[in-house]
């Protein structure tokens, strides 16, 4: 079990369930933060989107690198989960344009990734990103590393 002073988190069957929120953390309609994940399986990108939004953060997704890259600009979330395998880029092409532009340079990008390629996670820090998180993954991990990339 994962203790936070806003949620109390415990892993059940389906992931993240909200047992607990302290009614003074945040105001009502304040998002936690927000997050864009880029990720070509729709249906991952779904799930996370709503558990995240359960927690209190605003979500959006893309499921292409070019789209994600162009809401990265334009929307200039907190922070980007990013999955590798895209089907019109590479992630770590996407990791590197976000390192790179001066509008996202300094925006986190927490990479998910069933490769297991032994230099992957070398080559994600290179390209930029904060942290990298195997498929599949605990979501309670993936929060607390959400939580640690946005400073919350």
């Amino acid at each position: 079990m994962i203790h936070d002073p806003q949620v109390e988190l415990s892993l059940t069957s389906d992931g993240w369930s909200p047992q607990e929120c302290a009614q003074e953390a945040l105001p009502v309609g304040q998002p936690r933060g927000s997050i864009l994940i880029i990720d070509d399986d729709r249906d991952q990108a779904f799930v996370l989107a709503k558990r995240l939004e359960k927690l209190g953060f605003a979500t959006g997704t893309a499921h292409e690198g070019r789209d994600g890259l162009g809401r990265a600009l334009a929307e200039e979330p907190d922070l980007v989960v990013l999955d590798l395998q895209l089907p019109d880029m590479s992630g770590l092409d996407v990791c590197r344009e976000i390192a790179d532009s001066p509008r996202t340079c300094g925006l986190p990008v927490i990479v998910v990734s069933g490769e297991d390629a032994p230099d992957i996670v070398r080559e994600c820090r290179a390209a930029g990103s904060e942290f990298f998180v195997r498929k599949p993954y605990d979501p309670n991990v993936l929060l607390v590393l959400i939580e640690q990339a946005i400073g919350w």
